[in-house]
């Protein structure tokens, strides 16, 4: 938004504490009493880790930020940020083969993709480490646990592959730490349920330190912090029907789910992080940039196990080697979990057809009612250009129970279909632009308006793990004036001490090391802790 200045309430010098008291509480979710408040500067479409992060980021940073989030559910964080509803990987690149899938002519595995997932999460430690220690969110031992990610793979071919990746990663002070082992008994005190009951032949497989993060409690104690806030409100069972451009201004339609009460908000800035609703939302917009915009929706499915004596065998996040199927996909993966107070571990994810954008509060109309005659060639062409991925999501969506026991079983010899039950996943919405005619980038990009007055977040996966990262770009990119000022700066630094740094420079590998072992100390991830 350029020249972008908030206006200032009367109390421009009060810092954040306590609850603003412009609109009488009207109902209560997790804790959190819902307020609709006048004249925002900021308005946040969903409560998720996305809108919870880039609001807590931008309070921080400027205390007199008058903060609205609208959230359509009757609860917080219960799409896509809920612990049932995403792999709970604090992504890194340090086991996820599809950060580096291929090989130089030369034999070298190019370790770039994986270096820059890396340094985002180390933002989000940083940023997290933060916000335990100035109590923003209480006892991270809630939601981030210290996890060994694994890559584990079988076969002459793949076992060659994992030591090159493994030789490329090593020579980065990003990943020293990194173990490799062709043993099988090694593996087996590494993860004993992937070698239990396994047939003989070459076996490999890498560890490193990761972490295992509860995103949907992570969020609900960031907006809990939010709500608490002066000049701030938290507002569930609200939806955001409608955005529209006028008087320089966003103007916003709101309408209460349970009676139907419709009323509405000013802002001068709004972000759009509703995850499969964003779509429908900013195409209410109007703007010239959202036209040929289109999205296809993908279900999730995890096989859970409950079984505590199975479950105390697993302490780790396994990753294999990406399917030639489904490349964009990525691979299955065998994990330790812990959601509400009970050790699970949860296998896939197995893609299901859906025409709903959000698990909860979606209809089944959502993809036929997104479909306009500016975004139907881009759909059509996606569909044809990528027939291999349709396929595999059908073939997907047609399996039972003994084919996904069968791909489990790649991980798990010994499972047994008696301690597994079909959990339903989220859902996301892979965005279809018409700039790139036909292709499917799977990922997480951040959209914006021309004028920097409106963000949005699209696409997924690795999506909450570089939060932090993206809320910082929206920040650099929509509202630079808050990084102005040496105050600015700052603050940013009290909250990210390396934002401005890049830490994959060699001469920043001492830097490196100060500042991720601060961020686990003040995240308890450290063994004796």
């Amino acid at each position: 938004m350029p020249d972008a200045t908030f206006r200032e309430p009367a109390d421009a010098n009060a810092h954040a504490g306590t609850a603003s008291s412009t609109q009488p509480a009207v109902a209560e979710s997790s804790g959190v009493v819902t307020r609709i408040i006048d004249a925002p500067d900021v308005v946040l479409v969903g409560s998720g880790i996305m809108s919870s992060t880039v609001a807590v980021m931008l309070k921080r940073l400027d205390p007199r930020l008058r903060i609205q989030m609208v959230e359509v559910a009757p609860e917080l964080a219960r799409e896509a940020s809920d612990g049932w509803n995403n792999a709970g990987t604090g992504h890194a690149g340090v086991c996820e083969m599809s950060y580096t899938p291929t090989r130089d002519p030369d034999g070298h595995v190019p370790i770039a993709s994986a270096l820059r997932i890396f340094e985002q999460f180390e933002h989000s430690k940083q940023f997290w480490g933060a916000m335990a220690a100035t109590g923003v969110v209480d006892d991270p031992t809630g939601f981030i646990h210290a996890v060994p990610h694994l890559c584990f793979v079988k076969g002459a071919d793949d076992v060659d592959f994992l030591q090159a990746r493994h030789a490329a990663m090593k020579e980065h002070h990003f990943f020293r730490g990194m173990q490799l082992t062709t043993d099988a008994t090694v593996i087996q005190d590494w993860a004993p349920l992937v070698m239990e009951g396994r047939e003989p032949g070459p076996v490999a497989a890498t560890v490193g330190d990761g972490t295992e993060v509860n995103y949907g409690l992570l969020a609900r104690r960031l907006c809990g912090w939010l709500a608490l806030q002066e000049h701030c409100g938290v507002a569930t069972g609200w939806k955001v029907t409608r955005l529209h451009r006028g008087d320089g201004q966003w103007q916003l339609g709101l309408r209460c789910v349970a009676t139907g009460e419709v009323r509405e908000q000013r802002a001068r800035f709004v972000f759009v992080g509703a995850g499969g609703g964003s779509l429908p939302l900013l195409q209410t917009t109007g703007l010239a940039e959202v036209a040929g915009l289109g999205g296809f929706p993908i279900g999730g499915q995890w096989l859970v196990c409950d079984e505590p004596a199975i479950c105390a065998q697993h302490e780790a996040k396994v990753y294999g080697a990406t399917p030639p199927s489904s490349p964009s996909l990525g691979s299955g993966h065998l994990d330790v979990r812990r959601l509400n107070g009970q050790r699970q571990l949860l296998f896939g994810p197995f893609a299901s057809w859906t025409t709903r954008f959000l698990k909860h509060s979606g209809q089944w109309s959502d993809l036929p009612r997104s479909i306009r005659l500016n975004n139907l060639t881009s759909l059509l062409r996606t569909g044809v250009r990528n027939w291999s991925l349709v396929r595999y999501l059908v073939t997907q969506g047609l399996q039972n129970m003994d084919d996904r026991m069968q791909a489990l079983r790649e991980y798990y010899p010994n499972a047994r279909s008696e301690h597994w039950r079909l959990v339903q996943a989220g859902i996301r919405v892979q965005a279809i632009k018409k700039a790139d005619r036909g292709a499917v980038y799977f990922g997480t990009e951040v959209f914006s308006s021309v004028d920097r007055s409106l963000a949005a977040l699209l696409g997924a996966s690795p999506g909450a793990s570089v939060s932090v990262n993206i809320a910082l770009e929206i920040v650099q990119t929509c509202l630079p004036h808050l990084l102005a000022s040496a105050e600015g700066r700052e603050r940013m630094r009290q909250m990210i001490p390396t934002f401005d740094i890049d830490l994959r420079q060699p001469g920043n590998a001492a830097l490196f090391e100060k500042n991720t072992r601060e961020a686990a100390e003040r995240l308890q991830l450290l063994p004796n802790q």
